[in-house]
């Protein structure tokens, strides 16, 4: 009897124990980015939190207590040449609350920034730190609380003489005292916008034949729209629905007003010579990224459109700044590892002109807050690419391929709050990965893989699918 009564005591500790860990604000990734004046740091939280950030000496250090959290995801660690940052080391204090403490080669002015994000529940902190002779840190409050995703970058003057109005101290103050509504998680679709390139009296490209690059796009675009809405958890919106033009800024104000969570322009390319060929992906270049935000900061009109979930209306000048810029890299990064998915799909079905993902200033790639990437499906210039395209089974097969690549991107990257997330992810096993590898890139034990996939010993054969828990 004693016995059972210690079991059952030893089981009411461990389920007490579970509960209050599962009440804590999961800190699921820390990346670092470097910047032409400061070094920013950026973690992902999976709720609201409260935080503090200061300074040690001797040596130097930036410390930042995050109350009630734990630790879920890898710290990123700086390269070696990083010009602030030497180590990032984390560890629990007072049981329940973490301590990020960030090794740096010298002390500068740090700058924080909490964005909730957008409709998913989550949140994420934004720590800059500047050298201390840096002008701009100074116009920057310590720690600010705003609803929007962020950038930090001098504001070119606007040769629009609308000024965006400032914001009142006392509103700043009160924007970071008022606590932020929990919004209840609704599993919900995640959203591709599918770009049929051109359309209507806008025929593209011509092949030697004949053939439109309108027509095989459109065609393209349907057979993956349709692939898309047969997967559980995903819905296809066509910019296009059929032979009519559409503004290159309109497709993606389409896409963005549908919350679309990728955007997917499908072309066919053409070149003078004829024996070019092979597929190729696009995300847009780093100069067209800088051209677009500079023109959204310039134009007034962009000023009462949400960037992130967020107007800037009433954002001042380096605020709209700080909220466009990390929208626009976040955007990036996620453009581009959606991109690398496509295009390892894409090389599955015939043969790639680019064996790595391209950098353009594509109008049509120009969102700061939709990851968009553009797909050139073939050369419609080359004859016996051009005949490919006309082929519906080889258009399926590109559709295929080009949905495979999207679906193993939302597998990994599916935002919080839709149901494939709440479906958990799945990795498909490539040549030269190992267990010990794909277990550090989610940042979850190799024991939690194997108990998920009812793994005997840590082998694993190349397309073998694993099922990736959610929790660490």
């Amino acid at each position: 009897m004693r016995s059972f009564i210690n079991i059952l005591f030893i089981a009411m500790l461990q389920f007490w124990a579970g509960s209050v860990f599962a009440q804590q604000t999961a800190v699921n990734s820390l990346k670092h980015q470097i910047s032409s004046d400061h070094s920013r740091l950026i973690f992902d939280l999976s709720a609201q939190f409260s935080h503090r950030v200061f300074q040690l000496d001797n040596p130097p250090r930036l410390v930042i207590d995050i109350s009630d959290a734990r630790l879920n995801g890898k710290l990123d660690q700086p390269s070696s040449n990083h010009p602030l940052f030497k180590k990032i080391r984390s560890a629990v204090r007072n049981d329940k609350d973490l301590r990020v403490v960030v090794d740096l080669k010298k002390n500068g002015i740090a700058k924080s920034l909490t964005i909730p994000a957008n409709q998913s529940g989550g949140y994420q902190l934004m720590i800059d730190l500047f050298a201390k002779q840096d002008g701009l840190a100074a116009k920057l409050p310590v720690t600010r609380s705003v609803a929007s995703h962020p950038l930090l970058s001098k504001r070119t003057p606007s040769p629009n003489p609308t000024k965006r109005p400032s914001a009142r101290p006392e509103a700043l103050a009160a924007v970071h005292n008022k606590p932020v509504k929990k919004t209840p998680q609704r599993s919900k679709d995640v959203v591709i916008a599918i770009d049929a390139g051109h359309g209507g009296q806008d025929p593209g490209a011509k092949g030697p034949h004949g053939t439109h690059e309108k027509d095989v796009t459109f065609a393209i675009a349907k057979k993956l729209a349709a692939l898309i809405d047969k997967k559980p958890g995903m819905k296809a919106v066509l910019v296009r629905q059929g032979d009519y033009f559409i503004d290159l800024k309109k497709r993606m104000k389409i896409a963005r007003k549908a919350k679309a969570d990728l955007f997917v322009s499908i072309h066919a390319d053409a070149y003078d010579n004829p024996s070019v060929k092979g597929a190729s992906v696009f995300t847009l270049s780093n100069k067209g990224a800088t051209t677009e935000m500079a023109r959204w900061l310039a134009n007034h009109e962009n000023s009462a459109d949400l960037v992130g979930g967020v107007s800037l209306v009433d954002k001042d000048d380096v605020l709209a700044s700080v909220l466009l810029d990390l929208s626009m890299t976040a955007t990036q990064e996620a453009s581009q590892n959606a991109a690398s998915k496509i295009l390892g799909s894409l090389k599955q079905v015939g043969h790639l002109h680019s064996r790595s993902v391209q950098k353009a200033g594509f109008l049509v790639l120009k969102s700061p807050d939709v990851p968009a990437i553009l797909v050139e499906t073939a050369f419609i210039s080359n004859p016996d690419e051009e005949s490919k395209l006309r082929s519906v089974a080889h258009q399926s097969k590109m559709a295929r391929a080009i949905f495979n690549g999207i679906d193993s991107y939302f597998q990994q990257a599916a935002p919080a709050g839709t149901y494939i997330a709440e479906q958990g992810r799945q990795h498909v096993i490539s040549r030269g990965e190992t267990l010990s590898g794909i277990a550090q890139q989610y940042g979850i034990s190799m024991q939690k893989i194997k108990t998920t996939n009812a793994m005997n010993g840590n082998q694993v054969r190349i397309g073998q699918v694993l099922s990736i828990p959610v929790d660490g």
